[in-house]
């Protein structure tokens, strides 16, 4: 967006303001509105990097029962439902892959907990108590196969 589509809309507009009254010239107007576009993305990616941390991956090796940012965690709910989440950073959040973020509720109360902890966590439905029934690293669990 930056190295290619920039350039290309700044020359659009400045070919469209060499034509003239500015106040009745749609490509200038549109041209001048997507910069703003795009700088505004650029700005925001700027600072969503200043704030990124960077993890370390062999931290989970140290101690495989404990969870840390990438964990594949299985959470027994007060209900009795087992379900895996993925704990994972606020750009990768997709409820559909089960991934949570680490800035939820429920992230926050994960990390650095360790096998068989229990995490409460506020729900606006009220408190839900989960605990802690695996912890695992690199690849998405396989569903249990059924006989």
């Amino acid at each position: 967006m930056w190295l290619r589509e920039r350039p290309r809309v700044t020359q659009a507009v400045s070919e469209a303001a060499a034509q003239g009254d500015r106040s009745e010239n749609a490509e200038y107007t549109y041209g001048k509105k997507r910069l703003h576009e795009i700088d505004r993305r650029v700005r925001f990616l700027r600072k969503r990097l200043e704030g990124m941390v960077i993890v370390d991956p062999d931290s989970a090796r140290r101690d495989p029962d404990r969870v840390f940012f990438g964990a594949w965690v299985q959470l027994e709910h007060s209900t009795g439902d087992l379900r895996w989440y993925r704990l994972v950073g606020p750009d990768e959040f997709d409820m559909a892959a089960d991934y949570i973020s680490m800035d939820s509720p429920l992230g926050r109360g994960l990390l650095g907990k360790r096998l068989d902890d229990e995490i409460t966590v506020p729900l606006p439905s009220g408190a839900d108590t989960v605990t802690i029934v695996a912890v695992q690293y690199g690849r998405a669990p396989r569903p249990p196969e059924r006989s």
